[in-house]
């Protein structure tokens, strides 16, 4: 079986992140590069750990968020779809059997609110540790008379984090929010769709989805 460890040594998926992440911060996006990647990786590996699912769904989840955004070296429109595609090439080069590259191409194939939907536990593992990731680290503008209501929001969150329950069947999303930066209703204004699909993605799993911000429970 092809752990992550050997994709992170590839040097084709070495070039697309980092082309990825040049691409982004020219458009004005935030942070979609090594850190981001390597945190979905682990926190998508937990949740189905957390959820005693097997080894083999463990590391195809680990698999598909490290490569979830490689599409984004070629634009950020569809860069699911895109993402897709030259991740199940890559795979199936790499020597992965197709069912496995197949899981892995269908999983990123759906992980962008604008056109997926969980339909597989790694996908659903895939969208819950992805849409988590809102920290102002991601924020790659230094200057902060040119932040969006975007850059503002993600900026303001000062910790953020996704615990899965199995035994209470919950998967929380919990922040910490500097309202003074941003206000909560600005979050929701822009993560409305995010927290929709991961509510989608939790009840996949069997799980309700909940968000907690500042110590409140919103959802």
């Amino acid at each position: 079986m092809i752990m992550l460890q050997e994709i992170k040594k590839n040097n084709e998926v070495k070039h697309l992140l980092r082309f990825a992440a040049r691409q982004l911060t020219e458009i004005g996006y935030t942070e979609h590069s090594f850190r981001h990647v390597g945190l979905v990786a682990k926190t998508a590996g937990n949740i189905l750990m957390e959820l005693g699912y097997g080894e083999r769904e463990i590391e195809l989840a680990r698999i598909a968020g490290y490569l979830h955004d490689i599409g984004n070296a070629v634009n950020r429109v569809d860069h699911a779809h895109t993402g897709a595609t030259l991740a199940y090439d890559i795979l199936i080069r790499m020597g992965m059997p197709i069912e496995d590259a197949l899981e892995i191409m269908m999983a990123i194939g759906q992980h962008d609110e604008q056109t997926g939907t969980a339909v597989s536990v790694i996908s659903a593992a895939l969208i819950l540790a992805d849409k988590a990731d809102v920290h102002r680290s991601r924020v790659n503008k230094k200057d902060k008379s040119t932040f969006s209501i975007h850059d503002k929001v993600n900026y303001a969150v000062e910790s953020s984090k996704i615990v899965v329950n199995k035994d209470n069947k919950t998967a929380e999303l919990i922040l910490g929010i500097d309202t003074e930066i941003s206000p909560v209703m600005d979050y929701f204004e822009i993560f409305l769709g995010r927290m929709s699909m991961s509510r989608r993605a939790a009840e996949y799993l069997g799980l309700s989805f909940h968000l907690d911000i500042n110590g409140s429970r919103l959802l």
